[in-house]
């Protein structure tokens, strides 16, 4: 598997592309309008209690105000250590409105909703997420070896304890990343005290900032992408800007050594996403039916609840039979799948409408297809199996945007509907309107205001019914096209 990071960096945005074996499969942006915002910590107000959904609303400064559920909050004991209880506290006991509360965001604005917000703080460091209101140590689970699993704790302890005869004893908890598999202790001692040392900070300004403000802003993409997306197996980091790659060059020497080595910078002409074919796929990605090569395809549609995927045979016929057709298109569909997910960054709930199969082996291989593409995403996916209706049904962590919420806004005409009325349904609107003006209102004629192919329509294929509808309503009609009007438009006005 050869995987390779292309970092692009404008003056007014940052893209990073995961590229594995030349093929686009995640694709992340940040807009300096819009820079995505979790992993941030605020100092916010609460402004608003609602105890019939267990929840809150904080004001941190943003347009809309954050939300926070009780799950969410966690009270502290007199040792400033979160107090975890099995049973989740009424809100009114947790938090009041114009109270003070720090937060961290775990999940972007998305659409009409505010941030999802936490008061279980972190900040990340290459190898370890320090929680510092707790002491626990947990490790990432995509690290499945048991021995490594104690090995990494064991070293997190005895480099805690080390630190603390030096006099640089921090409380708090760890969280070992999957990127800390296989690392030495000395890698693992320089990101502990960097993590005290930036928490020991961040204290300071919570105590000095006024409320709402900003305590703890997370890095740059491009620096990001270094410390989250970069693996061993990564062959190399491509950027395309000079002064960009100076600072991740910095960045790594100091906290990722292990990849400072890869970091290359890119001085072509040609722009780094072209050569690697990257924007025609975001281009694809925008598009609601992939095809496969097979010649099958999905349709992928997302909407507010849910994302959902038809599989399609298309024009592949097979060789052999039916079964063995489907079965074939089944499997193929199921690695696109993967791809399309972690390439939109699809999330929350969504189902897979797989072509039918009655061998359960089919079934099963399909199903075993689509885990192992997932494994490789590094977002949380659950898949729940295949329920009665033969759908699939599964989760994906969705904590941003997804790359068309993004890119795209609603269209102006249709309202995000993705149709139009046709033609021959807005005549039948305005001969309607027609009767409702004339009966209401005296006037000598009616003059019909439309777009072109709606008045042609009249005119035409029309012509017979509003000749009926003058002779109803006993006065003249006319026509005039408007070049501005969509479709949709029209106006009825008494002349």
């Amino acid at each position: 598997m050869s995987e390779e990071l292309l970092i692009n960096v404008a003056p007014t945005e940052t893209r990073v592309a995961l590229v594995e074996n030349g093929v686009l499969q995640e694709v992340y942006l940040e807009r300096s309008a819009r820079r995505g915002i979790v992993g941030n910590i605020y100092k916010g107000k609460v402004v608003r209690v609602l105890p019939g959904m267990q929840a809150a609303f904080v004001d941190i400064g943003l347009e809309r105000a954050g939300f926070i559920h009780a799950s969410d909050i966690a009270p502290l004991d007199e040792d400033g250590m979160e107090s975890r209880e099995s049973e989740v506290a009424d809100i009114r006991a947790l938090v009041r409105e114009g109270q003070s509360l720090v937060v961290q965001v775990v999940k972007d604005p998305i659409s009409s909703k505010g941030a999802r917000l936490t008061t279980h703080l972190s900040v990340s460091a290459r190898y370890l997420v320090y929680m510092p209101q707790t002491r626990h140590i947990g490790i990432s689970n995509r690290i499945e070896d048991e021995g490594e699993r104690e090995r990494l704790r064991g070293l997190v302890d005895l480099a805690s304890a080390k630190l603390a005869e030096e006099g640089q004893k921090g409380d708090g908890g760890f969280i070992l990343r999957t990127v800390a598999e296989g690392v030495s202790e000395e890698e693992l001692l320089r990101d502990i005290p960097f993590l005290y040392k930036l928490w020991h900070e961040l204290e300071q300004r919570i105590r000095s900032r006024p409320q709402p403000s900003v305590i703890y802003e997370d890095l740059p993409l491009f620096m990001r992408a270094l410390r989250d997306l970069a693996r061993p197996y990564t062959e190399k980091i491509r950027i395309d800007s000079r002064e960009a790659h100076g600072r991740a060059a910095e960045f790594a020497s100091k906290y990722a050594p292990e990849i400072a080595g890869r970091l290359e910078h890119y001085p072509g002409e040609r722009p780094l996403f072209d050569l690697y074919g990257v924007e025609e796929e975001i281009r694809k990605a925008l598009h609601n039916k992939v095809t496969l090569k097979s010649g099958g395809y999905l349709i992928v549609e997302q909407t507010e609840a849910m994302s959902t995927i038809d599989v399609n045979t298309g024009a592949f016929v097979g060789h052999r039979n039916l079964e063995e057709t489907i079965f074939k298109t089944n499997l193929e569909a199921a690695t696109a799948i993967a791809r399309q997910l972690r390439l939109r960054n699809l999330g929350g709930i969504i189902i897979i409408d797989f072509i039918d199969m009655k061998d359960p082996e089919h079934r099963r291989q399909v199903l075993r297809t689509l885990e192992k593409a997932l494994e490789r995403d590094h977002a949380k996916t659950s898949i729940t199996g295949v329920s009665e209706l033969g759908l699939v049904e599964m989760t994906r962590k969705r904590t941003r945007e997804s790359l068309g919420q993004i890119l795209c806004e609603a269209c102006p005409v249709c309202g995000g509907r993705g149709s139009l009325k046709s033609a021959e349904t807005v005549c039948f609107e305005i001969f309607r309107e027609i009767i409702r003006e004339a009966r209401a209102y005296d006037s000598e004629k009616i003059m019909v205001l439309a777009s072109q192919v709606v008045i042609d329509l009249l005119l035409d294929e029309e012509s017979a019914n509003v000749a009926d509808l003058e002779e109803f309503i006993g006065r003249p009609i006319q026509f005039q096209v408007e070049p501005i009007y969509n479709q949709e438009q029209y106006d009825i006005v008494l002349v």
